[in-house]
């Protein structure tokens, strides 16, 4: 029986600030964690399209980004379903809109991940910077434990590096 293939996504440019605030959760699902041979943890930077392949293999898809909707800063937002497409067509930032063209385009490839979107909502996307605000860094942990309570639902064991 094949395993599903599940994909976490980090999205983000790190050179901005809170923007690159879905790498930097990923890399520290890196470093704390071990993962299954069918979990993918993937810095997908601002690679936009250029992610199609890695989407289109995954059978669920989490991706983690900033995401502004307007609330206090280092508010968490979830995204499933058709709050998805309507989400990112409000147009956050580029690389939504290229992820919502790849997560199209999988669809003429025959495979549409069941997607979930975890967001962080930033205190600054503007300042070039590589480390995040304080209130976002205060974010990283507690947005670690969704991305672990959506593997939970999904079924994917980890463990916790020594």
């Amino acid at each position: 029986m094949k395993l599903p293939q599940v994909t976490v996504l980090g999205v983000g440019n790190i050179l901005l600030t809170d923007e690159g605030f879905g790498v930097r959760v990923v890399e520290a699902l890196y470093e704390r964690y071990l993962f299954p041979g069918n979990l993918a943890l993937v810095d997908g930077n601002v690679m936009g399209l250029n992610l199609l392949g890695i989407i289109s293999e995954a059978d669920h898809l989490i991706v983690v980004d900033a995401l502004k909707n307007g609330e206090k800063p280092g508010t968490i937002h979830r995204l499933e379903g058709d709050a998805v497409p309507r989400r990112i067509r409000a147009k956050n930032s580029l690389h939504q809109v290229d992820l919502l063209e790849a997560l199209t385009l999988c669809r003429v490839l025959g495979n549409v991940p069941q997607t979930v979107i975890l967001g962080a909502e930033p205190a600054d996307i503007e300042t070039l910077g590589i480390e995040l605000t304080a209130v976002l860094a205060k974010q990283v942990d507690p947005m670690i434990e969704r991305v672990l309570e959506e593997l939970d639902r999904l079924n994917i064991a980890y463990t916790k590096k020594e």
